[in-house]
């Protein structure tokens, strides 16, 4: 990778990015609230458990089919998967977090001059492709930072939440590089067929954030 598009990487997979995707926790909340979730070690299986059977099973595939359909110019197939990826969020709170997410890229994108706002509704992964589309990022290292900064969010929530201490963060994201690596593996290796986004533990948890007293997180 060139040094221009590695800097524009580390620019977007920063969490300073100002799209709020600190304020989401998508279920952890909830699962720290039930104790599911209170210590370094079950830190660790939740987010393990999560890139495995939910990012590296859907949420990194359909981001992978993005940059490919960017990169090949093929539009149909950009709408296909973008329209696919809103669909499959079967809570009010993940699909408004998505969103959210998207539509805040999408228009720093256009604020910085980097690429058009896009009309109507677009997903994060969406966003997030088409900016790595413009910028002329790598497909595999942007997999990779997609996987990586989903895996940092969560871990600060548990940072702030459990709590843990910084130093035990750094060292449970050390912990999961191994894992992330093959989580993109995984998603890049996938057919059509076998991409698949259930997941009703994490869905029961996100609809029961939706009532739950207290909370700091939006989901």
């Amino acid at each position: 990778m060139n040094a221009k598009a590695l800097l524009h990487l580390l620019q977007f997979a920063s969490p300073a990015l100002p799209i709020g995707a600190y304020s989401y926790s998508q279920g952890l909340e909830t699962a720290l609230e039930q104790g599911s979730v209170h210590d370094s070690d079950s830190a660790h299986a939740w987010i393990r458990d999560q890139l495995h059977e939910v990012l590296a099973r859907w949420d990194a595939p359909v981001f992978w089919r993005l940059l490919r359909a960017h990169a090949a110019g093929d539009e149909a197939s950009v709408s296909c998967w973008a329209e696919r990826y809103l669909a499959s969020r079967d809570t009010a709170e993940l699909r408004a977090e998505s969103v959210q997410m998207g539509y805040s890229l999408g228009r720093l994108l256009a604020e910085l001059e980097i690429a058009p706002l896009v009309a109507g509704e677009e997903g994060y992964p969406a966003a997030l492709a088409r900016a790595v589309h413009w910028l002329g990022i790598p497909q595999e290292e942007a997999l990779l930072a997609m996987l990586f900064s989903w895996a940092e969010n969560q871990i600060l929530v548990c940072v702030k939440s459990i709590p843990l201490g910084q130093v035990a963060g750094q060292r449970l994201l050390l912990k999961l590089q191994p894992e992330i690596a093959l989580a993109a593996s995984t998603a890049q290796a996938l057919g059509d067929a076998d991409l698949s986004n259930w997941a009703p533990g994490l869905s029961l948890l996100s609809m029961r954030h939706e009532v739950q007293h207290g909370r700091i997180y939006r989901s």
